[in-house]
């Protein structure tokens, strides 16, 4: 099964949109995180909104302090404007997805981000699984 790693600043948002699609969309097929550089103390009650609009419930999430540990589990790390704190190592795939940032956007904002992010998501599974 493969482990995949959304990044983000603050863990708050973006990765956790994305982690929350993933799990949804894969079907208990791959091994999801996230994690932030700079891990906020909550969730963004925006993001939480937007991802109930589409039956996903994220509200029992909570940020997670990025680890070097949580990068070299992975097989797939995907980025989002968290720029160098993301280790390397070699053996990963790494992709950096320009997304913006929703903290402080309104819910009509954050719905075009999570739009933008269940895309890239199902273009993941189909990459990632069989």
């Amino acid at each position: 099964m493969p482990t995949v790693l959304f990044v983000c600043v603050h863990n708050a948002g973006r990765s956790q949109m994305a982690a929350g699609f993933l799990q949804h969309l894969a079907g208990g097929s791959v091994d999801v995180r996230s994690a932030g550089s700079e891990p906020a103390d909550q969730l963004n009650p925006v993001a939480v909104a937007a991802m109930l609009e589409e039956g996903i419930d994220i509200r029992s999430e909570q940020p997670a302090l990025l680890s070097t540990g949580a990068v070299r589990a992975a097989d797939v790390v995907i980025t989002m404007g968290c720029g160098d704190a993301c280790p390397v190592f070699p053996g990963k795939r790494y992709e950096d997805w320009e997304l913006a940032d929703p903290a402080g956007l309104d819910l009509d904002a954050v719905r075009s981000i999570r739009d933008d992010v269940r895309a890239r998501v199902q273009d993941l599974v189909g990459r990632i699984t069989p």
